[in-house]
């Protein structure tokens, strides 16, 4: 019947070899068996999200080995073995140490600075602002205004900026002669070591003099000053506002004393001018 309806059968045959047959035949075989042991094949690949969690772990604490690490991951909810947490560690053969930055910070608590700035008044006579930082949140200890500042007058702010057994371990200042042999005794005897920066080098005590010159852009330069008592009672308000409201990027965009974040569940977002007006406000009053 098929000579019959199709004259030419034998050539069609000749496209495809036996060969050819027997090899489609053995290539389904493999495909099936493979399918069939899929989830069998090897151990599972760990998660993505342990991986990453590993290589930060090794780089940011380089006195941690794999046991350490491995505890701590299991606080996290996640399982590795140590020959996993060695799998995945950084290929680098230095010998393991913190960074500068690491360094810096846990010695900016021990440390404060301080300095000078004028201002002009109305009548264009010049007043003396002294202001003492601590360096771990920038935040702002004690600031006094003069109109003819003295060795031992300079040295009482410093005594009033650390009461009790608050006095850091150092003192950044420059070399100006205000800073007596009567300011140096009375520091000394708070046990505070003092570090004198390099002449004409304002640039080695670099917080207080940014302190400054956020004073100045953002307070005093738009005002005009009348007297000692006005200024003093200027910059009052501007500290507060740099305390609780204005974000640092070297504190990760946070004010000196941290800032809660405020949801949008909390309500709508109004406006608050503190400092007269000169900046601005935003917060959500709770409903």
């Amino acid at each position: 019947m098929l000579k019959r309806c199709w004259p030419d059968w034998k050539g069609a045959l000749m496209i495809f070899q036996p060969e050819t047959v027997i090899g489609w035949q053995r290539a389904g075989i493999r495909f099936i068996w493979r399918w069939k042991s899929r989830h069998r094949m090897g151990r599972p690949g760990k998660a993505r999200e342990l991986i990453q969690l590993i290589r930060p772990m090794w780089s940011v604490n380089p006195t941690w080995r794999s046991p350490r690490i491995c505890d701590e991951l299991a606080k996290l909810g996640l399982q590795a073995s140590t020959a996993t947490i060695r799998k995945y560690r950084p290929k680098s053969r230095r010998r393991p140490s913190q960074g500068w930055w690491t360094f810096l910070q846990n010695h900016a608590g021990a440390m404060a600075a301080m300095d000078f700035f004028v201002v002009p008044t109305v009548t264009c006579r010049l007043l003396y602002v002294l202001i003492v930082i601590t360096q771990e949140r920038r935040k702002i200890v004690h600031f006094t205004v003069a109109q003819t500042p003295t060795a031992t007058w300079t040295a009482q702010p410093v005594i009033n900026a650390f009461p009790y057994d608050t006095a850091p371990q150092c003192l950044l200042r420059d070399r100006d002669s205000i800073y007596g042999s009567v300011f140096v005794q009375r520091v000394g005897g708070l046990g505070i070591k003092q570090k004198l920066i390099s002449p004409r080098s304002p640039w080695h005590s670099p917080h207080v003099e940014r302190l400054i010159g956020s004073i100045r852009r953002e307070c005093l330069d738009r005002v005009i000053v009348l007297n000692k008592r006005q200024l003093r009672q200027i910059p009052a308000g501007y500290f507060k506002y740099y305390h609780h409201v204005r974000p640092h990027r070297s504190l990760e965009h946070d004010s000196s004393i941290p800032r809660p974040l405020q949801l949008p569940e909390r309500g709508k977002a109004i406006e608050m001018p503190p400092v007269g007006g000169l900046h601005h406000h935003y917060l959500r009053p709770a409903a």
